[in-house]
């Protein structure tokens, strides 16, 4: 049962559905027209317009075994071992098996991958792949191309209905602690404008990462941790917090570069480009047996240790050797994108440096994507369902947003085939009695960020993280004494999404510092080897009546 919530206006107005998704990355939208075909209405709620999420932005692509000699088997193998020994192996082959029909699906749906002369699907490599198993669309433009193909098909569909401009507050319930809908606010004018209720048989979050808690990242601004932050508020375990990747090979902007980072995409190393320092060493040659193909943890290792040697902002991806017409045609997005920011790829070495880019924990889900709260499901980089471990294994993310969503649209469809998805009353008194939250004023974002970059970025100690936790905890110490003061934080979008933040990081920083060792992308340096022993588990995060995340390991 919800016992805490973001400081809000009571709902001014009040919609209704079956099903209601949070989210327009391809997770969320492949379950709305999913749900749609067992003949349930759905409602797609998203912070920005329809096509402006995370989705869009990926370049690699999407990992299935449906080359010639692949197996399901080779791709669960190379995600394990990225995993770093904490995936839940039913999870991943779930991916593995599932997964090509799923990428099959989704060509039906209208996505037009790249096709060779043959007019077969053209494959390329990533790090960790041991086979050519990426698929791709636009040279390096993969995510806006499954992105455009779900959005044409959501928007043809009648029977789901869009809300825009909405941050998602938090979970509306039953009496008996069923998920009943949500509150929302809406950054518009009309019948739908400030905040208000969506009524629903079943929510499902699909609401992205959380790349904002950290000052460069790759993520967009809506990236502000929103479906975590509303899970643990509603009494939901997270898990696997701590395990953030951090893209080894980030376009490097500058020292005071800060926000969304544009990203060079690891099919770049795919097809054979070389990381370099500024003497022009391949540095990653010797470290492991892939070399610039290694798991992203150990590149981004590898180039954070020899930014410290040498005492350097950053390292360089040297591609020069792909000639104009590869980079024209196989890499135009980021030809372009480098190119504006004065940076010519096909004359010279690309300036890089890692950013924080995917939360591979988030709400803790089974196979079928429900969560811990009776009718909230979560899917896409918001959830963990255990397929990612302590280290995401390349262009696994979109394929596990197809599968995972694909599931939960079969689990609401038998549900409401056995009659067990009824209408829910929402429970108003308990939502009235929830406990609300001071909202730190806007301007604490930026210092969620700096704290965050600072301490508990890519190298992690028991003192930076103290440093950090203690640095959260006076921003919320703030946001009450405000309150006390009667001089409290407008309830607005801004001061939404910094109390979002705020939460997020308070509990990824209480996980991270309770994992003693180092593993996957928790990189400790006080802990630097890997303690079987004590840590093959993991931590499960939930929100304490006092409105502070506790994590508690699991039992081995």
């Amino acid at each position: 049962m919800s016992t805490h919530r973001l400081t809000a206006p009571a709902p001014g107005w009040t919609a209704a559905t079956d099903v209601v998704v949070v989210g327009s990355g391809v997770a969320g939208l492949t379950v709305a027209l999913n749900v749609r075909k067992a003949g349930l209405r759905a409602m797609v709620v998203t912070k920005a317009v329809l096509d402006e999420g995370s989705t869009r932005w990926a370049q690699g692509g999407v990992a299935a075994a449906l080359g010639e000699g692949d197996t399901p088997e080779q791709h669960l193998d190379d995600t394990l071992v990225a995993g770093a020994g904490v995936c839940d192996e039913e999870a991943v082959r779930t991916l593995v098996t599932e997964g090509p029909d799923a990428v099959r699906r989704l060509i039906a749906t209208g996505a037009l991958f790249d096709r060779g002369e043959d007019g077969e699907v053209l494959l390329t490599r990533e790090g960790g792949h041991h086979r050519r198993r990426i698929v791709h669309a636009g040279g390096d433009a993969t995510g806006a191309e499954i992105s455009r193909a779900l959005v044409a098909a959501v928007r043809t569909d009648p029977g789901i209905e869009l809300i825009e401009h909405a941050l998602v507050l938090d979970l509306l319930t039953d009496a008996a602690g069923h998920a009943a809908g949500l509150t929302l606010h809406v950054m518009g004018e009309g019948q739908r404008d400030g905040v208000g209720a969506v009524r629903a048989r079943a929510v499902v979050l699909a609401t992205g990462g959380m790349g904002q808690v950290f000052s460069a990242t790759t993520n967009p601004a809506v990236s502000t941790g929103d479906g975590v932050a509303l899970a643990l508020r509603a009494g939901a375990a997270v898990t696997d917090l701590e395990f953030v990747q951090f893209h080894p090979t980030v376009l490097w902007l500058g020292p005071e570069a800060e926000g969304q980072q544009p990203l060079v995409s690891e099919a770049v190393r795919g097809e054979g480009a070389h990381l370099v320092d500024a003497d022009g060493v391949r540095f990653m040659v010797g470290q492991h047996e892939l070399a610039e193909l290694a798991p992203r943890d150990i590149v981004a290792k590898a180039i954070t240790r020899r930014m410290q040697e040498q005492g350097a902002e950053h390292m360089f991806l040297d591609g020069r050797h792909f000639g104009a017409g590869m980079w024209e045609h196989r890499f135009p997005t980021i030809l372009a994108f480098c190119r504006a920011n004065g940076i010519d790829p096909v004359t010279e070495p690309i300036p890089i440096a890692p950013a924080a880019h995917f939360a591979s924990g988030g709400v803790r889900t089974d196979r079928n994507g429900r969560t811990s709260v009776p009718g909230l499901y979560a899917c896409g980089e918001v959830a963990c369902t255990g397929v990612h471990g302590a280290n995401r294994l390349a262009s696994n993310s979109l394929l596990e947003g197809l599968v995972f969503a694909e599931r939960i649209a079969a689990d609401l469809a038998g549900l409401d085939a056995a009659g067990d998805l009824p209408e829910r009353a929402v429970d108003v008194a308990a939502a009235r009695a929830a406990q609300p939250v001071p909202l730190p004023p806007s301007e604490a974002r930026a210092e969620i960020q700096r704290l965050m970059s600072r301490g508990a970025g890519i190298l992690r100690s028991a003192a930076s993280m103290a440093d950090t936790a203690a640095g959260l905890a006076l921003l919320a110490e703030q946001a009450r004494s405000h309150v006390a003061e009667e001089k409290p934080a407008d309830p607005r979008v801004e001061t939404w999404e910094a109390a979002n933040l705020l939460l997020v990081a308070t509990a990824l920083v209480a996980a991270a510092a309770q994992r003693e060792e180092t593993r996957g992308c928790h990189w400790r340096e006080d802990f630097p080897e890997r303690d079987d022993a004590h840590w093959r588990r993991h931590l499960i995060t939930t929100l304490a009546a006092t409105g502070g995340p506790v994590s508690t390991p699991e039992e081995q």
